[in-house]
């Protein structure tokens, strides 16, 4: 997508024909599951089913031409020496326009190979900080769950699974038992979150904006930046020469 257009429900001329947009974002849903990279872009454009615009025809438009680009990307899973569970968590405080709510998003691997992903829409936060801290407790979710699905499945051993933020305020909240003023409004996942790392059931661990991977579910990003996030994650063109 455009990194500087801004989608809104009412902008520009209504469509004469919905059903059209509506199948095709329906079918680049699909497509999601194999391309973490157009997730971000099929999230936006799936919240205007109810009244889709020209503008959002022309979004739309726009990952197709991006997937015609590169017909044979997808997940490439490789044989690994370890299988380190790894979670990153990001957020985009009060990014959508229309009703300043933040979104969360995560994205987990298992032995370097890309297995689950998810952005979510939460309520308007209040800081910044509470957005990503969000994050995290949608992510500490998901890896109890996967931990006993890997039981199940007897995949394993998984002992301590790592939980990766970009945003100090939210590590610090993790770690500091105290609940502040500023932070009492987010006491129920703190509870949650700090459970969980007591029990040694996850850690968590700062990395460097310009190294998190989860951006590429938050914003729009150039292309550069995209191919770099692609190949961390395993997402790879399989018809392109290496």
């Amino acid at each position: 997508m455009d990194p500087n257009a801004k989608l809104l429900p009412s902008q520009g001329e209504l469509l004469s024909d919905p059903e059209k947009y509506k199948r095709l974002v329906g079918k680049l849903n699909y497509l999601t599951v194999t391309r973490p990279d157009i997730s971000f872009a099929v999230s936006v454009v799936s919240q205007f089913l109810n009244s889709p615009y020209v503008n959002h025809l022309n979004a739309v438009t726009r990952i197709l031409k991006y997937i015609k680009g590169s017909p044979g990307k997808g997940l490439l899973y490789g044989h690994n020496d370890h299988t380190r569970v790894v979670c990153y968590t990001d957020a985009d405080w009060v990014g959508s326009p229309s009703d300043r709510r933040s979104t969360s998003e995560y994205c987990v691997s298992i032995g370097g190979n890309l297995i689950s992903w998810k952005i979510k829409k939460h309520v308007v936060a209040r800081s910044s900080a509470k957005a990503e801290y969000r994050a995290m407790a949608l992510a500490a979710c998901e890896l109890i769950w996967l931990k006993q699905l890997l039981k199940e499945l007897q995949f394993g051993e998984v002992t301590q699974m790592t939980v990766i933020c970009d945003n100090q305020a939210a590590l610090h909240i993790s770690l500091n038992p105290v609940f502040h003023e500023r932070t009492k409004h987010i006491e129920v996942d703190c509870h949650f979150v700090r459970k969980k790392i007591t029990s040694g059931d996850i850690k968590i661990e700062f990395v460097n904006s310009n190294d998190q991977l989860a951006e590429i579910f938050t914003k729009s990003l150039r292309d550069p930046r995209i191919d770099y996030i692609c190949n961390k994650l395993g997402t790879y063109n399989l018809y392109a020469p290496v």
